[in-house]
């Protein structure tokens, strides 16, 4: 069993919250990221487009791209516009090798609107939920045949967020739609984050370690307050620590055979929880997880020491 250990840069930089590390320069977050260890990391907002100017950047600091966040509206877009619209970040992901492209449905989403409350996200009926199946297993068809499969992320504020949301889903697409699983979002939407694993690892093709702060979570009004409120007042956190059980999770993971990239992704406020120091407690919890789980973490093509 094989693992690669990969972060998010929204701990340095928050796209959706400028005030939050937004004067932090890319190469900042590259060197910390790798100086903590991880071999891989995400794009963000701040990232060049290019892979002619991305490649080199992330050589210079020995990571590789795993992934990253594309704002799909396959829900409520033209299909051939929502192609021509992947194209740019697709070829960029596909000429540098990264495993996946992270869906999100932004289609309606809540998430990046300060004064939407959590209860007022989007809810898909049955009828609208199969429609949707159909199209997004055409366009994750579409990626895969170009050379870039797309990994699904639920996720709160979203059309597709709760437990109950992520099962309809599996149910109403196609081997293509592949599942990224991220626990943090998993136990803010109330789901069972271990009963989700064992449901769907199947499909699991990416992991976001995100870990919760349950306190803050379960004190939230959610008539009242957004997902970005959420975030400010430190709801989520690395790996080691939040509340979630990771070396369960891991282990469950490993058992119903999920091989592949293990991804630190935590928005927090960079001045309370500096992104280096925290870096390094994500990695050393997921590390020591893995580790005691059976897996080799590989950096590249060789297992680390």
């Amino acid at each position: 069993m094989q693992a690669r250990l990969g972060v998010a840069p929204i701990a340095w930089s928050n796209d959706d919250l400028p005030e939050l590390g937004g004067d932090t320069p890319l190469e900042t977050c590259l060197r910390e990221a790798a100086e903590a260890g991880f071999t891989g990391i995400e794009t963000g907002g701040k990232f060049p487009a290019q892979a002619a100017e991305l490649g080199p950047l992330l050589k210079q600091f020995r990571l590789s791209l795993c992934g990253g966040w594309y704002s799909g509206t396959v829900l409520t877009n033209d299909p051939q516009a929502e192609k021509d619209q992947v194209h740019t970040q697709l070829t960029l992901f596909r000429e540098l090798q990264a495993p996946c492209l992270v869906y999100g449905e932004t289609a309606h989403t809540i998430q990046n609107i300060r004064n939407a409350p959590l209860r007022s996200r989007i809810r898909l009926d049955d009828a609208q939920i199969r429609t949707y199946g159909h199209r997004l297993t055409e366009f994750s068809e579409y990626c895969a045949d170009a050379g870039m499969p797309i990994a699904f992320h639920h996720h709160m504020g979203t059309a597709i967020e709760s437990e109950q949301d992520v099962d309809r889903l599996m149910n109403h697409t196609g081997e293509a739609v592949h599942l990224l699983y991220d626990p943090g979002h998993m136990a803010f939407a109330g789901g069972d984050v271990m009963r989700v694993i064992e449901k769907h690892a199947r499909r699991v093709t990416h992991f976001h370690a995100k870990d919760v702060r349950r306190r803050i979570i379960d004190g939230l009004d959610r008539n009242r307050e957004s997902f970005l409120d959420a975030v400010l007042k430190g709801a989520f956190t690395v790996p080691g620590d939040g509340g979630l059980d990771f070396p369960s999770m891991i282990s469950q993971l490993a058992e119903l055979g999920y091989q592949g990239w293990f991804v630190v992704e935590a928005e927090q406020d960079p001045a309370k929880a500096p992104p280096d120091e925290y870096a390094k407690i994500g990695y050393a919890t997921l590390h020591a997880a893995l580790a005691a789980a059976g897996y080799r973490i590989m950096d590249g093509e060789h297992e680390q020491n």
